[in-house]
């Protein structure tokens, strides 16, 4: 079993920052990809962001040069740093990995962005 905790959500006022993070635990060995999907209220889950186990980042262009993923492979971490956060940036953020041919979700982690 594999189990991914998430926390630094909350609530920010707009033009302000959040960091989130994920801690992966349980049966790994390797994880591959990491990454954060988000989904906010009456919308589709849309990807936010993937980091490759050799560090190659993708970002949605909605957050480009404002987030920042990152990884910790010897702790089996990952960081979401969030700047200049906008309203429409307000969703439940869920943590991704995969380990194997496996993908593995978070619980998900609220953010609320006040305009």
């Amino acid at each position: 079993q594999v189990q991914l905790v998430e926390s630094g959500g909350g609530l920010v006022q707009a033009g302000g920052s959040l960091r989130l993070s994920c801690a992966a635990s349980g049966m790994i060995v390797r994880i591959n990809a990491m990454g954060w999907d988000r989904q906010a209220p009456g919308k589709q889950r849309e990807l936010v962001a993937r980091i490759s186990s050799d560090s190659d980042t993708y970002y949605a262009d909605s957050v480009k040069g404002r987030f920042t993923i990152s990884r910790d492979n010897a702790n089996n971490t990952m960081s979401l740093q969030m700047n200049s956060l906008k309203f429409e940036d307000t969703a439940v953020y869920y943590c991704n990995i995969v380990v194997g041919w496996s993908n593995y979700w978070g619980q998900g982690i609220q953010v609320t962005v006040s305009s």
